[in-house]
């Protein structure tokens, strides 16, 4: 009769291991591993922004703009190096200025009868920062003509705070673009020059009455001579959101305001990343429980197997003959657990993906979550073989 010895000696060593030991360390490691890798995951993609721009995060940009204490005539601005110090913030993608109008212009319109003229004020930013591409957003000299991108503000407080009282027409928006607009321009000691004007856009994201780049450049130097540079006033700047948590304080430190409540777009990204964290260090912590339960069931197994082990060794087999079968249970059962954790985790992950992506935000490479289970899977072995090898070596000296 042909004996097999390692079949017989794995078959002798099996009779002591406790399969509810070995589910119960099997159940809570899964249970702590998928905490970890859901929390690692979901983290990637709420700090994941979409390729598409959602609308719920256009308001990436803001517009800062300095305080203004008691009364005060000299203009409050920016300096170069202030404009420089805040370039080098995390939060801060890309920074434009906002150039203002260094001459004096009005403007004027009929409608139902009735004319209209106010006195006005003219910004311009780079069109990289405008929020609508409207045609012919282009200037030239030789036309006299001007096309203005208006705030959408400013348009709801005409139709609701000022024409209805005054017995004006409500206008929409395809409307008030038709409606011709005279400029009346005027420099220091200068005489007042035309043009055509007309509202080719609306803007949600900047609160001021914009014309092109192209024509602020030229009638600040036309009209003013050139004798000045204008001050900038204000910035629009393309904020971070994964790093924005740091911008209120920023702000707060150095008396900047900023328009509107768009700070609290970036606040989102970062209180998912509090909510991952918090979800993670459970994790952990039922990890850490598991390995304990593991430590203990292996301390208990060896000193139930104490007896069989010894005689073992003494006929003659080593320690590391000995140890293969444990380890091989341990290695078995540490990539199942590996596995059936990283499917709980990405079914967990069509849970919140949908949500995510509404918000413009998920899908991010898997590839951290799988490097950290690979990473979890060889550390966790290789302690729980040291664990083995080391208390084996122990009885066989002991023998």
């Amino acid at each position: 009769m042909k004996f097999n010895y390692q079949t017989d000696v794995w078959s002798l060593l099996r009779q002591n291991i406790s399969k509810g030991q070995l589910i119960g360390y099997a159940i809570a490691n899964i249970v702590g591993i998928s905490v970890i890798l859901i929390g690692i995951l979901f983290y990637n993609d709420s700090q994941h922004g979409n390729s598409q721009e959602d609308q719920y995060f256009t308001n990436d940009f803001v517009v800062l703009s300095k305080k203004v204490e008691g009364v005060g005539f000299s203009p409050i601005s920016f300096s170069e190096e202030e404009i420089a110090e805040l370039q080098q913030e995390k939060w801060v993608k890309k920074i434009g200025r906002f150039t203002s109008s260094q001459f004096a212009v009005s403007g004027s319109v009929t409608m139902g009868g009735k004319s209209l003229s106010s006195y006005l004020f003219f910004e311009s930013v780079p069109d990289e920062f405008f929020d609508v591409k409207p045609k012919d957003w282009d200037f030239s000299p030789e036309k006299k003509f001007v096309p203005i991108v208006l705030c959408k503000d400013y348009l709801m407080l005409y139709n609701f705070g000022f024409a209805i009282p005054q017995g004006l027409p409500q206008l929409s928006e395809e409307i008030i673009g038709a409606v011709p607009i005279t400029l009346r321009l005027t420099g220091e000691d200068m005489m007042p020059e035309y043009f055509e004007a007309s509202i080719v856009g609306f803007s949600s994201r900047l609160n001021t009455i914009a014309v092109p780049q192209s024509f602020m450049d030229w009638a600040n130097q036309h009209y003013s001579k050139g004798e000045s540079t204008p001050n900038t006033s204000r910035l629009i700047v393309l904020v971070d959101r994964l790093a924005s948590s740091q911008m209120d304080q920023y702000l707060k430190e150095h008396d900047i305001e900023m328009a509107g409540d768009q700070s609290k777009t970036g606040n989102i990204s970062h209180f998912l990343g509090i909510v991952s964290a918090v979800v993670t260090t459970n994790g952990v912590v039922i990890c850490i429980l598991a390995m304990f339960i593991l430590v203990l069931s292996i301390f208990l197994l060896l000193q139930k197997s104490r007896e069989k082990l010894r005689n073992l060794m003494l006929l003659g087999y080593h320690p590391q003959y000995v140890s293969r079968y444990y380890e091989t249970v341990v290695l078995v059962a540490n990539v199942v657990i590996t596995g059936l954790s990283l499917g709980i985790t990405f079914l967990a992950r069509t849970f919140w993906s949908k949500e995510l992506l509404n918000i413009g935000l998920g899908n991010a490479s898997p590839v951290s979550t799988l490097l950290f289970a690979l990473f979890y899977l060889v550390v966790i072995t290789a302690l729980d073989l040291f664990i083995i090898r080391t208390r084996l070596l122990r009885i066989w000296r002991n023998a």
